[in-house]
């Protein structure tokens, strides 16, 4: 363990060296959910029966969420990134443990998305949002949120190290855009046909979102919704344990044989 902790830590260094050499990414990466909050939180406030400032309260947790589900495209890309240049050949030709690399990635992941957090509950602040619940409940959203990020990052990297080539895996990641509108964290899921409102509640953002919306004390939980959404926090928590239960093992088993 000691071993892994090291050779983990390493690559965590490696991995934040790689940010820093690309601010492009990283500016992007940051300021786009400030970009969709603002204009989520003034266009779409206009369309909906709640007034602006509610909404953007309504928004601010979904956005946070769609952010983290970001994970999955990021740590899909840079996996691909890595075996189809030749990285990971040359990583695995060292004496390092092979489920370091992936952790170091995942690790590094979750410092970036915890440091652009801060700015965008900043702007949230300023546009209306407030934490309406205890301190203790908002700690633990934040914690939620790291962790959904953590296995969303988990789930990438098995799908980018299984992808064949860098093109693929940027199509792939493109396409996960898709995954926050089929669920409840831009707009409620009450007006959706029956069999869609299905899907978006059994969406594990949904459940995340919900929980978040909870803890912050912006919405309370909806009722007559699917289980993950009607007990958010343990819905949340069951997610989060399986993508990583299900993900990490096969992505370490993958980057062993890739």
């Amino acid at each position: 363990m000691s071993a892994l902790a090291y050779d983990g830590t390493v690559l965590l260094g490696r991995q934040l060296r790689r940010l820093r050499n690309n601010p492009g990414l990283v500016i992007l990466t940051q300021t786009m959910p400030v970009t969709m909050l603002l204009f989520f939180g003034y266009v779409f406030g206009s369309a909906l029966a709640m007034p602006g400032e509610q909404y953007r309260s309504f928004l601010v947790p979904g956005l946070l969420v769609a952010t983290a589900a970001n994970g999955l495209m990021t740590g899909m890309f840079q996996a691909a990134q890595d075996v189809h240049r030749g990285v990971t050949d040359r990583l695995r030709t060292l004496p390092v443990s092979r489920a370091a690399v992936p952790l170091g990635q995942a690790a590094a992941d979750l410092l970036v998305t915890a440091a652009g957090t801060v700015p965008f509950l900043l702007v949230g602040l300023l546009v209306g949002w407030r934490v309406e619940g205890s301190a203790a409940g908002a700690a633990g959203a934040l914690g939620l949120l790291l962790l959904f990020r953590f296995a969303c990052t988990w789930a990438g990297i098995l799908l980018g190290l299984l992808s064949r080539s860098e093109e693929a895996a940027g199509q792939l990641g493109s396409a996960t855009f898709m995954l926050p509108l089929l669920s409840n964290a831009y707009i409620p899921v009450d007006g959706m046909p029956g069999w869609l409102r299905a899907l978006a509640e059994w969406n594990p953002i949904s459940a995340v979102t919900t929980a978040l919306r909870d803890l912050f004390g912006n919405a309370p939980v909806p009722r007559g919704a699917a289980w993950p959404v009607a007990h958010p926090v343990a819905g949340s928590l069951v997610w989060c344990a399986a993508l990583i239960a299900v993900c990490a093992p096969l992505a370490v088993r993958r980057y062993a044989r890739v």
